[in-house]
């Protein structure tokens, strides 16, 4: 698990609202005087975020899915190593926009690698580092590809695909409950970010 500091990812699929949650439950645990770290994936690095314009250019619509894979993993290994793991040593929480479980589910399930062999390259990569709680964003893939404006590479499979990776979210989150916390992204943000914030006030510690 992690060091000093506490690991909070957000996943989903298109469309979910993550990157709106991320910010906001950072802002308040900011205002709760926390030391926070934003980041995504994949990204957070140098290397990360070349490979992340690789992995969702339409220019490699042609990328094959064991070499989409492994870039995942790549990416993901440096920034555990690079950020996540210096972060949470230093006593900080990081909130990241994506991690393992989006691998697990786009490459295990929706191009059906299997999730187990997905599962354990990105395990490897990062020296076996989980989120002490992982918020998952479910919306009905309809819906949150109808909020894209301009699709890349991943948002431009077909709804089957996006199906199988909604599907595979919830399983993964069903088979531990006590990690995750699921919530409809079909409400109100500030209704979500309230339920983000109670759950992560029982995780932290801290004041409502």
């Amino acid at each position: 698990m992690s060091e000093s500091g506490s690991f909070i990812v957000f996943e989903g699929g298109e469309g979910a609202g993550k990157s709106t949650q991320e910010a906001l439950l950072a802002q308040w645990l900011e205002s709760q005087g926390m030391t926070v770290l934003r980041t995504r994936e994949p990204g957070g690095t140098p290397a990360g975020e070349a490979i992340r314009t690789i992995l969702l250019s339409n220019e490699n619509a042609g990328l094959t899915d064991r070499a989409e894979a492994l870039l995942f993993a790549a990416a993901r290994g440096e920034h555990a190593a690079q950020v996540i793991r210096p972060a949470l040593a230093a006593g900080t929480v990081v909130v990241c926009d994506r991690y393992l479980d989006s691998s697990v589910a786009y490459q295990g399930y929706g191009r059906e690698l299997g999730a187990e062999y997905v599962r354990g390259l990105s395990m490897w990569a990062t020296r076996d580092l989980v989120p002490d709680l992982t918020v998952l964003l479910d919306v009905d893939p309809a819906i949150g590809l109808s909020r894209v404006t301009s699709p890349d590479r991943l948002e431009s499979e077909p709804i089957d695909y996006h199906q199988r990776v909604r599907r595979a979210f919830v399983d993964i989150a069903a088979a531990d409950p006590t990690r995750y916390l699921v919530i409809d992204a079909d409400q109100d943000k500030d209704a979500i970010a309230e339920q983000i914030r109670h759950r992560v006030t029982e995780l932290l510690g801290i004041g409502p």
